[in-house]
């Protein structure tokens, strides 16, 4: 793994992984509160296929400047500086919860640019027609998108003020992080090392305009969502099938927010079949 700093044209910095090889460039949209570390436990599908991993912590993760503001398509920006100064011209895009909205907003403002996009569990836009956006969510996940709506200063004051998120884990999502997906908590452990600071702008930016419109999409899309999900309601990735013209929703009727992970491979296996 390559890990390197990229100055971007504004002067912020971003901490950059590439794998480094693999005839197919896939960037990998991290989670939130998550270091944008692309996922080990897929490395053995990528081998297989020949993908390169590329990704980077979001503005306030790890090793990545704050951006205070910054929305679903300025983040879209961050990936296309990413992909020029490695001379990668077309790519697909690969997210996990928020990060699947990341995905999705860098496939509508690089349009051509992307090749294919794979969510899992992706975040539908806020305050759209169609869509009870909190219907279903854990009382933890309401609470902390809810303060975030308040503005930055209250999701500041929220994070400050010791409250503790539950996810309701199930016995299933333990089983999982017994296994290689456990790298999940990996990840999780550094995300808030460097401060609250991209927990608290990821939150805002799913309440706030995308600044892009997942309707412009033109790569095709694969939607993969659990029908347990209490993070993200499964009705977030009907919502998103709906409105993004290329896309595929798969759900599936046992899974959850965590153990959607397990399908990612076949989402791969997708991009990778595409013509």
């Amino acid at each position: 793994m390559n890990e390197t700093d990229l100055q971007l044209s504004d002067g912020r910095t971003l901490h950059v992984y590439d794998t480094g090889r693999g005839d197919l460039p896939v960037f990998w949209n991290h989670g939130t509160p998550n270091l944008g570390a692309p996922p080990e436990p897929l490395f053995p599908a990528a081998e297989r296929l020949g993908l390169r991993w590329i990704s980077f912590d979001r503005p306030g993760y790890g090793g990545s400047t704050p951006a205070p503001g910054r929305t679903t398509a300025s983040v879209a920006r961050d990936v296309e500086q990413v992909a020029d100064a490695l001379g990668i011209d077309r790519f697909a895009v690969v997210g996990y919860s928020g990060g699947g909205s990341y995905a999705l907003g860098t496939a509508a403002v690089l349009r051509e640019r992307v090749r294919a996009a794979v969510t899992l569990a992706a975040i539908a836009p806020y305050g759209v027609d169609g869509l009870d956006w909190f219907d279903g969510m854990v009382p933890s996940g309401q609470a902390a998108l809810r303060a975030a709506l308040g503005g930055r200063s209250e999701k500041e004051a929220y994070e400050a003020s010791g409250v503790e998120y539950d996810p309701e884990f199930t016995a299933k999502d333990f089983a999982l992080f017994d296994g290689p997906w456990g790298w999940l908590g990996k990840v999780a452990g550094g995300g808030l090392d460097a401060g609250p600071y991209g927990q608290i702008d990821d939150d805002i930016s799913y309440v706030t305009p995308w600044g892009c419109d997942p309707a412009t999409i033109v790569a095709p899309t694969l939607l993969l969502h659990g029908e347990k999900d209490g993070i993200i309601p499964n009705a977030h990735g009907h919502w998103l099938a709906v409105h993004c013209p290329a896309a595929e929703l798969r759900s599936f009727p046992a899974d959850s927010h965590f153990t959607i992970v397990e399908h990612a491979e076949s989402g791969l296996d997708w991009i990778y079949n595409l013509p």
